[in-house]
């Protein structure tokens, strides 16, 4: 009798043959690895998440052609499922609607003559947001003509023909993204703002129609800084320097840390890069060659607000979602962005405090405070600093993660670190985490009222210096470990408590990190439906109606954001210093609303769902 053929379909999935290569479409390529080409997809609580990577792939193309001189308005509309951006630039080549959006390596961007210095250099960023949406609508006019195509998740769906149009030169684009994709995506209206004012600030004399609201900027990078700045807490008029492809302006205030905007080709490069670096560098050497005096680094930088925008013709950032520009000259045959921006930015600074005598006396003295500031807390600080090492931090406060925000892993992007109130919530939270990219910070109980306080303060306080070490902070953003703070106390008057404390503490001596996006707030479900196998957790009597249809588990985060026109320091002095009658009349004027969420609270149940 012959033997049984052991070959099974088990063995045949490990075969590699013929059969075993497939070839993918460009629709088919973006859909099973967007990855690759929005970065991460998200639900939209992160300022760089999938969505607003969608939206400005389609507004770098209107803003290429402004900056390319052709049309000084974008209308864009964007509602909840719905985006709509209409400029008035040349319009795309009615002959090519289709390809453009739809055919991978066309683009009029890889001829450097019809676009210079652009945003979107791949050729790949509508055609991503092509394929990402469920409806995808293109139309361009072009004198006196008009070609539309209208796509779902990437598939034409119409016969697009040329046509009279009475409209004026320009394209029309609108998408709803896939909501199979980005699962419960919604767009938060700050980061849109905030998006819509980047645009203004680095593109002067453009005007963006953002639902219903006029964004213009007549000063550049000058006005971004008033914007972002309290005119009371500045120390000097803002120092505005404009040159061949560069832009910086900076100021000293009298807040902790360094915060810097950044941006290259006019996008927002969150995470630095060369031109950063090389501009951090050139405020050092311009400050000493002028005062000829060696001042530490530290003292220089320390409370300054600045930003920097640079120009570059073959740009190549570290990802698609191009938050972070590599190692790159300002043009093929040019000198290197480094060396570029380092020079001019070292002596434009010399050459404005040669100028502006009375902007360098000021300057000099906020470096010597800085000077004075620091050695008065050195020897605290190093106290405090073995005092967090003999903790043995890794075994009590925190609970790690592997990877980090601060390694190159990509996995490392997305750390994020809940901080809990006390070790019974932490400990719960730790078994359920990802132990990949999620960790714990338990605290000991309330935390101090840190406002009004001096940064001695943190290394004073145990649990704060813990804290800060645990983030890796202490010195900068450049070392954060987490790309998420997670503040995750509980939803009772204790928690709420317990959760502005902490704002406090961040936003008095880490501003800077609650201004790059990276603080969210833990919201806590009222309703958990359930049935034997899955778990979802509720946040409305909607969504709990809907959950009893579809169950699943998720958690919600809110990001913590600073209104443009909120002042850090009136926002403080309101909610955390002294009980003043205007205090009392808002916690009055609020009560009713905290009082229904607390009784909603109190019927927290828990629903089985068949």
């Amino acid at each position: 009798m012959a033997k049984p053929d052991k070959t099974d379909k088990a063995s045949n999935l490990f075969e590699y043959t013929e059969a075993s290569i497939r070839s993918l479409d460009w629709r088919e390529h973006i859909r099973l690895r967007p990855g690759m080409y929005i970065g991460k997809l998200g639900d939209g609580t992160s300022k760089d998440d999938g969505i607003y990577v969608l939206v400005k792939e389609v507004v770098d193309n209107s803003i290429d052609e402004h900056m390319m001189g052709h049309g000084k308005t974008i209308d864009i509309t964007i509602t909840d499922q719905k985006v709509v951006v209409r400029d008035y630039g040349r319009g795309i080549p009615l002959g090519k609607v289709v390809d453009v959006v739809s055919k991978i390596n066309t683009g009029a961007k890889y001829d450097s003559g019809a676009f210079q210095k652009s945003v979107g250099l791949n050729g790949v960023g509508t055609k991503a947001v092509n394929a990402l949406s469920n409806y995808f609508k293109v139309q361009a006019f072009r004198d006196g003509q008009s070609k539309l195509a209208e796509f779902k998740k990437g598939i034409l769906v119409n016969d697009p023909k040329v046509g009279k149009s009475n409209e004026r030169n320009g394209t029309l684009v609108e998408f709803e993204p896939d909501n199979t994709m980005f699962k419960n995506y919604h767009f938060i209206p700050d980061y849109l703002e905030d998006l819509m004012w980047n645009y203004a600030f680095l593109n002067a004399g453009l005007t963006i129609n953002y639902n219903g609201k006029k964004f213009y900027s007549k000063d550049g990078l000058l006005d971004l800084l008033k914007q972002k700045t309290e005119p009371e807490e500045i120390r000097y008029p803002i120092v505005h320097v404009k040159g061949n492809d560069i832009e910086f302006a900076l100021t000293h205030g009298n807040q902790y840390g360094e915060e810097y905007y950044s941006f290259v080709n006019g996008q927002n490069t969150t995470q630095g890069g060369t031109h950063l670096a090389a501009f951090r560098e050139g405020l050092i050497k311009g400050v000493r060659d002028f005062y000829k005096k060696d001042f530490d680094a530290s003292d220089i930088r320390s409370s300054i607000i600045a930003a920097i925008a640079v120009r570059v013709q073959e740009p190549v950032f570290e990802s698609q979602t191009k938050t972070k520009l590599g190692s790159v000259n300002m043009a093929p045959d040019g000198p290197s962005v480094r060396n570029y921006v380092g020079d001019f930015v070292a002596k434009e600074v010399e050459i404005y405090l040669h100028k502006n005598p009375t902007v360098a006396d000021a300057l000099q003295k906020r470096i010597l405070q800085s000077e004075r500031e620091r050695k008065e807390i050195a020897g605290i600080k190093k106290l405090a600093n073995e005092r967090a090492k003999k903790a043995n931090l890794h075994n009590k406060k925190l609970r790690d993660c592997r990877f980090h925000f601060d390694e190159k892993d990509e996995r490392g992007f997305n750390s994020m670190i809940f901080i809990t109130e006390g070790d019974s919530a932490s400990g719960s939270i730790t078994k359920s985490r990802n132990v990949e990219t999620q960790a714990v910070f338990s605290l000991r109980g309330k935390p101090l009222n840190c406002y009004g306080l001096t940064k001695k303060v943190v290394y004073e306080n145990e649990e704060f210096n813990l804290l800060q070490h645990a983030l890796n902070i202490e010195d900068g953003l450049d070392g954060l470990r987490y790309n998420r703070v997670i503040i995750a106390t509980d939803a009772d008057v204790d928690g709420m408590h317990i959760r502005l404390l902490l704002m406090t503490f961040f936003l008095q001596f880490f501003p800077d990190l609650v201004k790059a996006g990276h603080v969210y707030i833990l919201e806590t479900p009222l309703f958990r439906v359930r049935n034997k196998k899955e778990t979802i957790y509720c946040y409305s009597e909607e969504e709990k109606q809907e959950a009893m249809q579809f169950i699943g588990d998720n958690i919600r985060l809110q990001p913590v954001t600073l209104d443009k026109d909120s002042h850090l320091k009136d926002v403080l002095e309101f909610y955390m210093g002294k009980n003043t009658p205007d205090r009392q009349d808002f916690i009055i004027d609020n009560l009713r609303i905290e009082l229904d969420k607390v009784e909603r609270e109190e019927e927290v149940i828990t629903v089985e769902a068949e």
